[in-house]
């Protein structure tokens, strides 16, 4: 069936927001004279962990931890990281040419639209995108696949018509949940051996021109 939209998660797959994340967090550790280890840091599940990292932070730290401060420094570190960032390699290279194509465009994330919606605007991508689903509208994040299906819904399409596009490998999983081919472009932090699921594996964006993936697909 003739491939219509390509659907697109947000962090660390349109920008490596992953990154900043982590070198966020390792910030907010070593402002306490701490290193935090970055093995376990990255969750198997979509959606916001960071409350897990501030309790493991305020055990290291101990009763001198003021979680208030610490989320605000941190938030306000990531904020200036995100501020600099530009779209992941090769990733306009296939928005220029999906707009060529004639093809739609939306954003399937477990984040929530305002950074969602922000990071867009900054990069000066959100009027590319068509549609955005994001994880404060679904009942659970990623794997889970609603995400995905609130994509494909407000398309108006059917899952063979639309690719996704993820970085980890539970971003694959609920693609494949909602009936998606999906194309897997891991993220620094994700092990490529782990996205069992996905159609297709490359190491960029930049790796392979769009109408190579979309061919391979067919």
């Amino acid at each position: 069936m003739t491939i219509k939209a390509l659907i697109f998660d947000f962090d660390g797959l349109l920008m490596d927001t992953e990154t900043t994340l982590l070198e966020s967090w390792q910030w907010e550790w070593r402002r306490h004279g701490l290193e935090l280890d970055p093995a376990g840091f990255f969750a198997d599940h979509g959606g916001d962990a960071n409350e897990a990292r501030y309790t493991a932070l305020a055990a290291a730290v101990g009763t001198a931890y003021d979680r208030t401060s610490s989320h605000t420094l941190r938030q306000a570190h990531r904020s200036a990281l995100n501020a600099a960032l530009p779209p992941a390699p090769g990733i306009l290279g296939w928005l220029d040419r999906a707009a060529d194509l004639g093809l739609r465009l939306a954003v399937a994330s477990s984040s929530h639209v305002d950074h969602v919606d922000a990071m867009l605007r900054r990069a000066g991508l959100r009027p590319r995108f068509e549609v955005l689903a994001t994880g404060d509208e679904v009942r659970a994040p990623k794997p889970d696949p609603a995400v995905y299906v609130l994509a494909l819904d407000r398309l108006g399409l059917p899952a063979a018509q639309a690719v996704a596009f993820e970085d980890t490998p539970h971003g694959a999983a609920a693609a494949h949940g909602a009936g998606l081919r999906c194309v897997a472009v891991p993220n620094p932090h994700a092990d490529p051996a782990r996205f069992t699921t996905a159609a297709l594996i490359l190491p960029s964006a930049a790796d392979r021109p769009l109408d190579a993936v979309l061919a391979t697909l067919s």
